[in-house]
């Protein structure tokens, strides 16, 4: 066995502080000897928290915090960010920027950067790629010292393998989202390392998939209830449990039988064919995580208590999520999250310095927020599916619930303290109106809309503001994986695989139910049996209800590559809402036609000299 140097984060002799402001603050470092690393619960524990950090949190992990909404479903008002870059097919710029939650902010070149996991501040901790890379080399370096762990009891060494074998994967799967294929490393490098790349998505994929599953036989259901837990009680929640594992082997496989990895860049691709048998893999892993949550470990959040989701947590040192919550990046300091949590907001409204904006795009609430009945405005607009409900002339009115919830529209009530300036007290997004940006970089709305999903309003109804300070009491959402997007994954998974009304031989729960479930909360009707009965209209709603979900979230452009449509002109347009402040018209104004070609910018390149270390590792196609 090779014996390593190993830097040691000492966090009071035991174990990390999840919490927000504490996290790290006390974490000075030691290097010492593989065998002491090792020797103890403790020491093997602090080892593996710095894997915890490496965990990019995709809304405050930039150094530009609001520049994560990468797909169609916003516009960034600063025209030199990493979505700009994504806009115009520059991928391979984004290898370069210090804008990008991919990339460190400290060095914009791979393999060098000086971000450190010790960092309160997210955006200055390694980026994705880097960060990933890390990931690996530690785990892998945990699982190698299985042999030094003679002081841990059999149930403390599962959960410091069980969580190693978790991060391989999960560090994977992070390339893997936005280079594709990659060489499933399983030891740790040294000297000369030149592992072949895969021909194959699936190849990855599965490789993963075995990590996961043993990380599921060894991570427990709820660290509380374990010994080596109690040192920490109350500070477990955002550790690796059975749950998280369950939900990340499915969505390693559903990703892995999407479109996009099954034609593994070839042309003609079919954005309705999955690999069924990975989809059939996946479903059963959910139903892994749904068995839990019918035990009560997880619940869906009521429409009511919705907020808890993203925003409403009281204090800044409790975890967001509600019932939901399954896994995240561990959190950053107050400021970078309330910057995150105002970023759909004009500015002169929370008075948050440095926060920037990003625009809802009217495209993308145009084609994935309906309408009150349940239908998309191209089916309601139809006419097939019974009275149709949306008008041009009124686009405000009848739409989703969940249009009102997340989205703010011109005339909205921000609030009516007699503080607050008259011409404040309610949005002005009309063409030229008081939050409408004039071309600044850092003012208000581009596109006639602000997003309000983590956003903080009060029980009275108030917004957060500069006249009604109320932010500081809420911690915003941490992205990544929530119960909606376990239901979400399931039902296209199995929708994908057997169809929108069989259920799986590992749970009970059919696509069409899964889905359903979620339009009940927001109190829309069922999806309609014509619709249900068709399977790739079917497939089409199931795909408007994630976009929906999980807006704003940082799932969209993942999601449009996958699916195979990103190069689409509907996924293409970015663009705005223009009308007077009488609202005596609506026109929609073309702003950025995004270039995107299939297969090309559909993967971001691998950095020339990554390429060129040795034969075997062919670029990115296009590149």
């Amino acid at each position: 066995m090779k014996n390593y140097k190993i830097k040691l984060l000492i966090v009071l002799g035991l174990m990390l502080s999840f919490s927000c402001e504490d996290y790290l603050d006390k974490a000075p470092e030691s290097i010492i000897d593989q065998e002491v690393a090792f020797s103890t619960f403790d020491n093997a524990q602090g080892f593996v928290e710095e894997m915890y950090a490496l965990v990019v949190d995709y809304g405050t992990g930039a150094h530009t915090f609001q520049d994560y909404i990468y797909g169609d479903d916003a516009y960034g008002n600063r025209t030199w960010k990493g979505s700009y870059q994504i806009d115009n097919g520059d991928l391979a710029g984004l290898n370069r920027t210090n804008y990008s939650y991919l990339t460190s902010w400290q060095n914009n070149t791979y393999g060098s950067n000086n971000a450190s996991t010790t960092s309160n501040n997210l955006s200055r901790r390694p980026g994705l790629w880097d960060g990933s890379l890390r990931g690996i080399r530690n785990a892998n370096m945990v699982l190698a010292s299985e042999d030094l762990m003679v002081n841990l009891s059999q149930e403390e060494k599962n959960v410091i393998l069980g969580q190693a074998y978790f991060f391989r994967a999960f560090f994977h799967n992070e390339i893997m989202k936005f280079w594709g294929r990659f060489p499933y490393i399983k030891e740790v490098a040294s000297g000369e390392f030149t592992p072949p790349r895969p021909t194959t998505y699936r190849e990855c994929a599965l490789e993963a998939n075995e990590d996961y599953k043993r990380a599921i036989e060894l991570l427990p259901v709820d660290w509380d209830t374990k010994s080596y837990g109690q040192k920490t009680l109350g500070e477990n929640r955002g550790r690796l449990t059975k749950g998280a594992a369950y939900a990340f082997q499915g969505k390693n496989l559903l990703f892995a039988a999407s479109p996009l990895m099954h034609f593994n860049n070839q042309p003609g691709i079919n954005t309705y064919e999955y690999d069924t048998e990975l989809c059939n893999m996946a479903v059963d892993a959910f139903a892994g995580i749904l068995k839990l949550k019918d035990q009560g470990r997880y619940a869906l959040s009521t429409w009511e208590n919705y907020d808890a989701v993203f925003w409403k947590t009281p204090t800044a040192t409790s975890w967001p999520g509600s019932t939901e919550f399954v896994f995240a990046a561990t959190g950053g300091d107050k400021t970078t999250l309330q910057r995150f949590m105002t970023a759909g907001m004009d500015r002169a409204i929370h008075g948050q310095s440095g926060s920037e904006i990003v625009s809802p795009t009217h495209n993308f609430i145009y084609n994935n927020f309906g309408m009150a009945n349940g239908l998309s405005i191209e089916d309601d607009l139809s006419g097939q599916y019974g009275p149709t409900l949306y008008d041009p002339t009124k686009p405000f009115e009848n739409r989703d619930p969940r249009f009102y919830r997340w989205v703010v529209v011109d005339r909205d009530v921000i609030g009516t303290k007699a503080t607050i300036p008259a011409n404040r007290r309610q949005a002005r997004l009309y063409t030229g109106g008081l939050n409408r940006s004039n071309g600044s970089d850092n003012q208000p709305s581009t596109t006639g809309y602000m997003h309000k999903k983590f956003y903080p309003i009060g029980e009275d109804g108030e917004f957060h503001s500069i006249w009604n300070n109320i932010i500081s009491q809420y911690v915003g959402m941490r992205l990544h994986m929530r119960l909606t997007d376990v239901y979400l994954m399931y039902a296209e998974a199995l929708h994908a695989a057997k169809g929108a009304t069989t259920a799986p031989g590992s749970y009970s729960l059919t696509a069409e139910a899964a889905i359903n479930a979620l339009r009940s909360r927001a109190g829309i009707p069922n999806v309609l049996p014509s619709i249900v009965s068709d399977n790739n209209k079917f497939m089409d709603e199931l795909r408007r209800e994630r976009s929906v979900e999980l807006s704003y979230e940082a799932h969209r452009w993942v999601d449009i590559r996958r699916w195979g449509v990103a190069h689409e002109e509907k996924y293409r347009r970015k663009t705005s809402l223009e009308f007077p402040q009488d609202w005596s018209s609506f026109s929609e104004n073309l702003l950025v036609e995004r270039v995107c070609e299939y297969p090309k910018h559909y993967w971001i390149p691998f950095e020339a000299k990554q390429t060129r270390i040795y034969e075997g590792f062919p670029q990115n196609p296009g590149w």
